[in-house]
């Protein structure tokens, strides 16, 4: 029996655990909890049905723990939102019943966001554990790689989830804006939430490792990974999430108003809503404006459509004043129906916005790529828009930002949003070239430009240590390990030292390494190999044949 008598108080921070069919880990993920360094917590798990946990948790006396023991499977947001109701932390962090955290975890956050207030949410790296199920429950463990380390990217949290939720804290009044989670979704919830707190606060990345998340070699047991199986409803729900408009005020993101400009509601106009919903993600509302009884006609199934109603005489430049007057969009994009997208197009509005937002210019519009004189449409500052038209209302939208000494253009490449991603791509490529200086020479920009340090850092010594540039690489890795230690690092830095046959040193590394990589929580341990070179060296690499490299 593990006892903890400490006294009950209003705890500052709330742990949440959901458990359903996973009796054989959820002790160790409790115990992870429990040895927390930072003491003043609650931990309240619920069990979503499925197996009992009563011989899990007679394991435990501990006052901090809070058990919602029930039959009924309901899903994982309805759990959490049950939780959440009793939760009386300050802080609000996640662990699932399958990973578990090191003993530092609550501790560096709650820190975090203790000494910069000006964050409601922080978030940590984690290790990804790659393992092959076996039966009972045990797991043979693979491989152990932080495999997402970057700082937070607001347009890539509407595109694709970059901040793991068993890896974040986040201030519980937050969810007061931002609301609960959505039971009406079966996969991507915790995306779905994390997306939504992006609209009230910046979040803050603490680039040190607390903790483990594992992820099955082949089949898994996990519900949102068998959920995923179905792809129609997978899509669904991924568009669902994208298209989610919070309540406002929206004190850090601005809201984008699109004018579908057409003549009548046919074919036309339902692609092209369409593809407004299926190849963008920054949160909008799409606005029609025709005359009564062709907006009668309108039907689809996508959603944040409102319907401008116009006199069936209206010109273009009327329907857009009759949507600038009803709409409340910070930015305004003018699009005409019928504009081809291409199938693998993520970001047909967003090239254009991404650098309206970016940059302080004044007087200035982005033109939509795909638009040419004859069907003419570009992304607008709301005041500017109003402006122009004040000023010129007689004239077509483009002669009136003309008129005006409006610049117009069609943004260039490197205005894009995911430049971090496509600079990452291409040195993955020119890598793969073997032309690694010039590889290292991209990863010191990116670190310039494009933020997230530490991961650049470690990507040019790597780089450098390949084109043989042993010193400059040394420098970085060395520096790196000293405060920000990973098994990749020391690997590095292992790799580097056997470059230099000084062995001791070498030798040294990959114990630490391989420190790292046997901290195991499975009740067994499988003969670890992986596909991860660095895992896959450090692992078959043993002592003697380390001294054997001496020869």
């Amino acid at each position: 029996m593990r006892k903890n008598r400490t006294k009950k108080t209003n705890p500052l921070v709330t742990v949440l655990l959901p458990t359903y069919n996973r009796a054989e880990s959820l002790s160790t993920a409790i115990d992870s909890i429990l040895a927390q360094s930072y003491s003043q917590f609650e931990l309240i798990i619920i069990r979503d049905g499925g197996q009992p946990i009563a011989s899990v948790m007679r394991n435990y006396d501990d006052s901090r723990i809070c058990l919602i023991d029930r039959d009924e499977n309901r899903g994982k947001a309805a759990s959490l939102n049950e939780a959440l109701n009793r939760a009386k932390g300050k802080y609000i962090c996640y662990l699932d019943d399958d990973d578990r955290w090191y003993p530092n975890h609550i501790s560096t956050l709650t820190q975090a966001l203790e000494e910069h207030p000006e964050y409601g949410l922080a978030y940590s790296d984690l290790y990804k554990v790659h393992y092959r199920p076996l039966s009972g429950g045990r797991r043979q463990i693979l491989a152990k790689n932080v495999e997402i380390s970057r700082d937070f990217d607001r347009m890539l949290s509407f595109q694709f989830n970059h901040v793991l939720h068993v890896s974040l804290m986040h201030r519980r009044d937050l969810l007061d804006q931002a609301g609960p989670y959505n039971e009406n979704l079966r996969v991507l919830i915790d995306w779905d939430l994390t997306r939504r707190l992006c609209f009230y606060t910046d979040f803050l990345h603490i680039p040190s490792v607390t903790g483990e998340y594992y992820a099955a070699v082949g089949e898994s047991d996990r519900i949102s990974v068998q959920q995923r199986k179905d792809t129609g409803k997978y899509l669904h729900n991924l568009l669902t999430i994208r298209s989610t408009r919070p309540p406002k005020p929206w004190p850090c993101v601005g809201d984008l108003s699109v004018v579908v400009l057409h003549d009548c509601c046919d074919e036309v106009l339902t692609k092209s809503l369409a593809d407004l919903w299926t190849h963008g993600h920054y949160p909008c509302q799409v606005y029609v404006p025709l005359p009564p009884l062709e907006l009668d006609k309108l039907k689809t199934i996508v959603p944040n459509i409102v319907k401008v109603p116009v006199s069936e005489t209206a010109t273009n430049e009327q329907k857009m004043d009759a949507v600038l007057a009803s709409s409340e969009g910070d930015y305004l994009a003018l699009v005409p129906a019928g504009l081809p997208v291409a199938q693998d197009e993520v970001s047909f509005l967003e090239r254009s916005l991404y650098p309206l937002i970016q940059n302080n210019e004044t007087n200035v519009a982005y033109e939509i790529i795909e638009t040419d004189p004859n069907r003419w449409g570009a992304v607008f500052r709301r005041k500017d828009l109003i402006r122009i038209r004040q000023e010129y209302p007689g004239c077509s939208i483009r002669e009136s930002a003309l008129a005006a000494d409006m610049t117009t253009r069609k943004p260039d490449f490197k205005d894009y949003p995911f430049q971090f991603d496509n600079f990452l791509t291409a040195a993955g490529q020119i890598q793969r070239q073997g032309r690694w200086s010039d590889a290292a020479d991209v990863y010191q920009m990116m670190a310039e430009r494009h933020d997230n340090v530490l991961w650049m850092r470690t990507l040019r010594a790597n780089a450098l240590s390949q084109a043989g540039h042993l010193h400059d690489a040394e420098t970085i890795i060395r520096d790196l390990n000293q405060t920000h230690p990973t098994a990749a690092r020391l690997m590095i830095e292992a790799r580097l030292y056997r470059k230099k046959e000084n062995w001791l040193d070498a030798i040294r590394l990959y114990r630490q390494a391989k420190a790292i990589l046997d901290k195991d929580i499975s009740p067994i341990q499988g003969d670890k190999t992986t596909s991860d070179d660095y895992c896959s060296e450090c692992e078959t690499a043993t002592e003697q044949e380390m001294i054997e490299w001496t020869n």
